[in-house]
This record gives structure tokens, sequence and C-alpha cells, in this order.
């Protein structure tokens, strides 16, 4: 272990408020501390950003941070001012007086980390400041946003490689993501020229999330429900496109509802209003397309809701992750019906004209669709698809894993499905083979010929539906595969075969449809109090109540109960600039409480 990484853990406690690194933040600080260049793949939540803060703080000269997040670079520039640090970032935000004004403090020394926006790096006056300044360390983050195989490809992202080629002495070089396939980590590596790097997978698990998938509800009675079943809860909705937004928002409103609404049709002071709202806890909801919350650095969001199936497991993972950021609960819903896939297919095919980039999206959706059909675990789903391995097959904390159901042998109903698709010479996709089993007198059947199979009508007393369904959860549990094109057609995977020879059984439970209700917090009263006096502080402060204490903090003040300042410093997330700033209020509240 690194001999420095006893200073880095002062400095931890000393601004951050902890003693010890997280066990996936450890590995990848020690690797930067040893000037090794990194790629760090860390689950939303996971504390990525210290990981490449603790390190600036120890380098001499400056830590360039890249990001495309303009919110996310003024939330985490204001936090670390809260701890005492020495940040700025410079961003299409900023008046051409305070740029001047942060720019002149960057050629000073007054900065240790400066964040910016990809699209500055080529600009004349930027560079020329940059090139009488000791740049230690170049931090890149979102870096999918390198890949054009990634779910949020950014040709901005293109200039960072020759942006740090043109530097006087080259910096260490670090990349983090929440969301990276394999396929995008070595086009992190590739693209932005990493040397003999790092690479540490800390894995894609978030145990305080609760994954759930549910079917057959009416939507926005099950929203209104759990938004009344959760009234002190903040959360977000997300729908796919803004009409949907927009009557998500309107419907809510009407039952009284302190909600938001955020897509690109609004206009920008009504996006930031709506957005600081949020972040001030003067709004419990927002309803929004994915233009909302990257970046978005709120650690108290308990839910987030997809009201339509969003087109890839990556987008997915990375809009449920922003809740339960500070480790407490959470719960990740999603909303699933059938037309949601011709309106993600639709916009996949009007947002490109390539076609490769099309069926490389296409096929994603897929997955995604996948995702809501598998009987299995969520989680281990999840996990599987980013190249990880869970560590159990049940992880007892997502719809399927909680809905304790038996198992039904289906192995007839596979290989009935399994025969068909056979006989069919696998030409075919979902809708035709449901049809054949079905025994449907559609006419291209008859054209084709496909009645005088032998498998035609096997399921004539099933409807339609459940058909389908059947065939879509084959596909999720990786008995059948899908070709990657507009129009997919099914083919047999390995396991198929050894059904149809009797040498495999199949097994699935029925699919589950309820809803769970989160449980109240331990010691409720002392954490309302002490909620409402952070909100107060954080009116007073013109802050964020979050940059104040984040609830994982106020919960850990319920638990330890400090009767001093001094046991004050034992709750996680109290720092020594927090401490003197807030600790005198809180302490009292703790105290009176008792």
């Amino acid at each position: 272990m690194s001999p420095y990484m006893d200073e880095a853990r002062l400095l931890l406690k000393k601004h951050y408020g902890y003693d010890q690194f997280r066990p996936a933040q450890e590995p990848v600080v020690e690797s930067l501390i040893a000037g090794r260049d990194t790629l760090a793949i860390m689950p939303t939540g996971a504390g990525k950003s210290i990981c490449f803060q603790i390190p600036a703080l120890m380098f001499p000269g400056i830590t360039l941070v890249i990001s495309p997040l303009i919110s996310l670079m003024k939330d985490q520039v204001d936090a670390m001012r809260e701890q005492g640090i020495d940040a700025t970032f410079i961003n299409s935000t900023l008046s051409s007086e305070e740029s001047r004004e942060r720019l002149a403090g960057i050629a000073h020394g007054s900065y240790k980390l400066v964040y910016v926006a990809p699209e500055r790096l080529d600009t004349d006056y930027f560079q020329s400041i940059l090139e009488r300044q000791t740049i230690s360390m170049v931090a890149v983050d979102e870096a999918h946003c390198l890949s054009q195989w990634g779910h949020d490809f950014r040709p901005s992202y293109q200039q960072i490689a020759p942006f740090i080629a043109g530097l006087r002495r080259r910096p260490l070089v670090a990349a983090f993501t929440a969301t990276a396939t394999p396929e995008v980590r070595e086009d992190i590596i590739r693209l932005l020229g990493l040397q003999d790097p790092a690479v540490h997978v800390s894995g894609f698990d978030r145990p305080n999330l609760y994954f759930g998938v549910i079917t057959g509800e009416d939507k926005d009675s099950f929203l209104l429900h759990y938004i009344e079943d959760h009234p002190r809860d903040a959360g977000i909705i997300y729908a796919a496109t803004r009409k949907n937004v927009e009557r998500i928002y309107a419907y809510l409103q009407k039952h009284h509802v302190a909600i938001g609404r955020y897509h690109a049709g609004l206009s920008d002071e009504e996006r930031e209003r709506t957005q600081d709202d949020f972040l001030y806890d003067n709004l419990q909801v927002i309803a929004a397309t994915n233009a909302f919350g990257m970046g978005i650095d709120k650690s108290n969001v308990r839910f987030v809701i997809h009201y339509n199936m969003p087109k890839s497991l990556e987008g997915y993972y990375q809009e449920a992750g922003r809740a339960g950021r500070d480790g407490e609960p959470g719960e990740c819903l999603l909303l699933y019906a059938p037309q949601d896939i011709l309106t993600q297919k639709y916009l996949i095919n009007v947002s490109t004209d390539d076609e490769e980039r099309k069926a490389h999206n296409l096929a994603k959706l897929q997955r995604m669709i996948d995702y809501c059909h598998t009987p299995d675990c969520l989680r281990a789903f999840i996990i599987r698809y980013f190249g990880g391995t869970p560590e159990k097959a049940e992880c007892g904390n997502c719809s399927n894993c909680r809905a304790n159901r038996e198992k039904a042998d289906v192995t007839t109903e596979a290989q009935m499905v399994f025969s068909c698709i056979y006989r069919m010479h696998e030409r075919y996709g979902t809708t035709l083979v449901a049809q054949v089993l079905k025994g449907s007198s559609e006419k291209r059947i008859r054209d084709l010929r496909l009645d005088a199979l032998s498998t035609y009508g096997l399921m004539k007393d099933k409807p339609l539906k459940e058909i389908r369904l059947l065939i879509q959860r084959f596909i999720a549990t990786d008995y059948l595969t899908l070709t990657e094109s507009e129009y997919p057609v099914l083919r047999l995977a390995p396991p198929a075969y050894d059904v149809l020879r009797g040498q495999l059984k199949v097994f699935q439970p029925l699919p589950q449809t309820k809803k769970r209700r989160a449980s109240a917090p331990a010691d409720a009263g002392l954490f309302e109090t002490l909620r409402a006096l952070r909100k107060d502080i954080a009116s007073r402060e013109q802050i964020p109540p979050y940059l104040i204490f984040s609830d994982a903090t106020l919960r850990d003040m319920c638990r330890v109960r400090p009767k001093n300042l001094e046991a004050m410093r034992e709750v996680k997330g109290v720092g020594e600039r927090k401490l003197a700033r807030f600790g005198k209020e809180f302490l009292a509240a703790i105290l009176a409480g008792k």
C-alpha cells in the first residue's frame, strides 16, 4: 500500500468527515496517488468524485476535471467549497466578467480543481492560461461519452485526447464512468490514449436499491397512490416523450402533488427554476424526459419511476441510479407496457440514418425488453449485462425475488415454442411464431403455408398475448436469441436444443405485478426534526439542503446521538468545516429531542 494513503485518509476525514474510503474507492485512489493512468467503472452513488478530488489535493498545481454536465459542475464545486476545498468551474452559464475573474484565478493558482466542459479545451485563451500552470492530472468524468457505442456518445469528447497531447508535459490521466460494457471500456482506453492503465471495475451492484418491474397496472393511478404512500420522499418520474411528461405533470398537479416538469421543449429559465426548486426541496417530484438528471448530485432522491421503458439498460441504470446516492434505501420501479416498445423503436429509427448504429441500438433495446420480461433476479440480470458475475442467483431485494413464487415446470410449453421456431427454419419473428402456435387464420400464414406445420395450433387454447409473453421470457432467459435488425428474427440458443432433446427442463415463475411499499426509517421523529432544521439552514445560507448534510448523515446523527461537538465528529459525513458551521445547531436539536 502506498505510504501516501495515510495522508489521503486524513484529507478524507478533514474535508468529508469519513474515517475510511469505501472498498471500491481505495484501490482507485491508491493507483492515482502512485501516478498510474486509471480507468474506474463505479456505479452511481459509489463516490467516484472523491477518487479524483482527494489525489488532486495531494498533487502540485491543478487537476482539470472534464465533464459534459454543467449542472454537476456547479453542484460539485459548491459542495467542495462547503468542505473547504478551492475549486471552480468554467462553462457557458458564466457571464463574461465571471469567466474573466475565474480564468484570472486559474492563472494565479487559486484553485486545486477546475471543472471544464470539453468544448472549452480548444479555445486559445484557455489554452494560453493552462500553458503557464502545472497540470498534474486530467480527470475525465462520464468517460462513456467517448465511445460511439456508449449510450450517450458526445462528439465534443473527441477533443480531449488532442488537448492532452498538446500540453507541455503529459499529466496523469484518469477516466471515470458509471455505465460501460466491456466494448465501451476498450474504446475509452484507446481513445484517451491511457498508458498501461489500472482498470478498476468495482461491480455494478447497488445493494441499497430495490428494483421492480410493474406490469398490468394503470400507470397514472399507480403514480398517484405511490406518491401518497411516500409523502416525504423526493423522486423522479421519467417518461419517453415530452407529451407524456406534460400529461403526468398536469395529472399529479391536479391531485395537489408538489411536482415540476423538465424537458427540452421548455425555456432555459423554466428548466433552471424547476431544477433549483427540486434541489432545494421545494418540489417533491420531477416529471422529466432523459434530458433531466445528468449530473444532478441531489443525494436524497428516494425513488425513480420510469413511466415508460427506456431504450437501453445503460440509460435505465444511470437514470434509476439517481435514487439513493447517499447509500440509504431507494426504489427503482419500471412501469412496463408493450406500447413502450413501439415508442422506443420509433425514436431509434428517427434518431439516425446510420444502419449499423440503428441495428446496434435496436439490439440494446431488446436487452431492455428482456429485463422487463425476465422471471429471474433483476439485479443479477443487470450485473451480468455489464460483464459482472452476481454473488448469488437471488438478491432478495427486487420484485422477482420478493414475489416468493413457486416455479412451475414449463418444459412442455418451451418444447412447443422451440419446435415451432425450428420448423419455421428460424426465419421469422415473435409475432408470426406466436400466431402459428395460436393457429391464426391470418392471410400471411396461409400464403407462407405455415398452417401446414405440425406445430400449427399447438397452443390454440392460450391467448395470443400469453404466447407472446412466454416467447419474450424465453428470450430474456437466453433460450432464444433475436437478430440485430429492424425486424428481429428468432433463433434457437444452445440450451433450447437440450430442451428439445429432453436433456433439460425449464422452470419459470408466474409474472409479478404488485408493488412494494417502503418501510418507515428508524428514529423517524428525530430524523424529521433534523430534516426541517436542514431546510431552514439551507434557506438561510441559500444552498441546497443536501449540501449541508445528506440524509445518510442525518440518520447517522439519529444513531450516534452525540452529546457534544467532539462526539459529533464520529458521525459519518461531518467534516471539520461543516462541524464548525452547522454543528452547534444540529447538536442542540439532537439534545432537545432526547
